[in-house]
C-alpha cells in the first residue's frame, strides 16, 4: 500500500468522524453508539482479515500490541463520543490537534525522540494559548461546555500514549492484524460498559444515526484504525499525528455546512493559534536548519 495514500485516507476518515460520531448517538445514546459502532467494527476486521489470509499473531509482542491498541481505542473512544454531547463536532477535531505536542512529548522519553528545543516549547505554548481561547468561548456557552473540552484532553491523552505505547513495542504485525486484535479486546469492553450502565436498547434509530454508525464501523473503525496502525508502522508517530494540522480545518468546515455549527471569531482565533503551535512544534526545527544552511552559502 502507498504510504501516501495511506497518509490521505486517514485525513479524510478523521476528517468526517467528528461529525458521524454526533450523528450516531442522536436519540440512542452516546454509550450504544460507540459500543454498536465497535462491536460491529471488531467484527467487519475479523472478516477482512480472514479474508485477505492475515491470520492473527499470537506471539507474546503481538498480544503486548493488541492489548495497547485496544486499551487505547476504548479510553480513547468512549471519551469523544462522552464529550461529544457536550461540544460541537468541528472542536472535537480542533482539540484533538493538540495530539502532536502531546505524542512529541511523550516520545521525547519512550521513543528517544528529539529534545524540546525553544521552537518546540513555543509552539507548546501557542497550542495552550489557543485551548484558552476556546475554553473561553466554552464558558460563554454553557456550563458543560468545559465537561466536554476536559473529555476531549482525556481522549487525546491516552491517544497518544496508545500510538507511542504500540510504536515502542514494534510488533511487526499487518495493519489490518493490528487493527483486528486492537478491537476484538476493545469491544468487550464496550460491551461490558454498556451492560454496566443499564444496557438499554433504543426504541427508534433514524435512517441518519444508524448511517452514522455503518460508517463509522466500516470506515472509521475497519479502514480507519488499519490505515492509522499502517502509517504509524513506516512513518515516526510525532509525524502520523501532523495529520491532526490539516483535519480541524475540514472539520469545522463541515460541521458548520451540515450540521449548522456556528463557527465565531473566537473559535477560528482559538483554531488558528492552536494549528499555528502545532506548525511551529514540528516544523520550527527544521526552519531554522534551512535559514542556517542558506546563511553559510
Amino acid at each position: 500500500m502507498s504510504i501516501p495514500l495511506a497518509y490521505i485516507g486517514v485525513i479524510i476518515i478523521w476528517s468526517t468522524t467528528p461529525l458521524a460520531i454526533l450523528w450516531s448517538s442522536e436519540g440512542v445514546g452516546f454509550l450504544f453508539g460507540v459500543t454498536s459502532r465497535m462491536v460491529i467494527g471488531a467484527l467487519l476486521a475479523l472478516m477482512v482479515a480472514a479474508l485477505l489470509g492475515a491470520g492473527m499473531k499470537w506471539h507474546r509482542r503481538a498480544m503486548a500490541a493488541y492489548t495497547a491498541a485496544g486499551l487505547g481505542i476504548y479510553g480513547g473512544m468512549i471519551s469523544v463520543y462522552w464529550a461529544a454531547q457536550y461540544i460541537p463536532s468541528g472542536w472535537i477535531s480542533v482539540i484533538f490537534g493538540l495530539s502532536p505536542v502531546v505524542t512529541g512529548i511523550m516520545a521525547r522519553y519512550w521513543l528517544e525522540g528529539e529534545a524540546l528545543t525553544l521552537q518546540k516549547v513555543a509552539g507548546m505554548m501557542l497550542g495552550m494559548a489557543g485551548l484558552v481561547v476556546i475554553f473561553a468561548t466554552g464558558i460563554e456557552m454553557h456550563d458543560h461546555v468545559l465537561s466536554g473540552i476536559f473529555g476531549m484532553l482525556v481522549s487525546v491523552t491516552i491517544h497518544s500514549a496508545s500510538g507511542i505505547w504500540v510504536k515502542r513495542i514494534n510488533a511487526d504485525v499487518p495493519a489490518i492484524v493490528m487493527t483486528s486484535g486492537g478491537l476484538a479486546l476493545a469491544a468487550p469492553l464496550f460491551l461490558i460498559t454498556w451492560l454496566f450502565m443499564g444496557g438499554e436498547m433504543p426504541e427508534e434509530v433514524t435512517g441518519r444515526t444508524l448511517g452514522a454508525i455503518g460508517y463509522l464501523a466500516l470506515f472509521g473503525s475497519v479502514l480507519g484504525f488499519a490505515l492509522y496502525f499502517y502509517v504509524l508502522r513506516h512513518i515516526q508517530a510525532t509525524k502520523v499525528a501532523l495529520i491532526t494540522l490539516i483535519t480541524p480545518v475540514i472539520a469545522l468546515a463541515l460541521g458548520n455546512s451540515l450540521n449548522s455549527e456556528p463557527i465565531t471569531v473566537e473559535v477560528v482565533a482559538g483554531a488558528a493559534l492552536i494549528l499555528s503551535g502545532l506548525a511551529l512544534f514540528q516544523l520550527g526545527d527544521r526552519i531554522v536548519r534551512i535559514r542556517a544552511v542558506f546563511q553559510r552559502l
